[in-house]
């Protein structure tokens, strides 16, 4: 039996100043990372543009150890700012993903079984 591979393809956003590699918010939570991501980073509705400097290498040092196979393109702005200077700054969401994967680093996470 053969697993498939969870593959990747992400685009790196520069600008004369910075750059960003956008990835979908899911991704966060199912590596398990959505906690480590700073505010440096951005947001605009399902996807975030991970800061260069720090959360982009958390994201890919994550998704190689996850045994994920990512691939980028470049996306450059040349010459002006990037909007994505203008997006939202990062901020975790809870959501039911985030909060198991928090109570199981903090091993505080006991499933029980109820029935009737």
């Amino acid at each position: 039996m053969t697993t498939k591979q969870t593959a990747r393809r992400l685009t790196y956003y520069t600008d004369p100043g910075h750059g960003w590699l956008a990835v979908d918010r899911a991704d966060l939570d199912a590596l398990d990372i959505a906690h480590k991501i700073t505010r440096y980073s951005h947001e605009k509705g399902t996807r975030v543009y991970l800061e260069e400097d720090l959360d982009a290498m958390t994201y890919l040092e994550a998704a190689r150890a996850a045994g994920w196979r990512v691939t980028t393109r470049t996306n450059n702005e040349a010459r002006n700012d990037s909007k994505i200077r203008s997006f939202a700054h990062y901020q975790p969401r809870i959501t039911p993903a985030a909060l198991i994967n928090a109570a199981q680093r903090i091993g505080k996470l006991h499933l029980i079984h109820v029935s009737n």
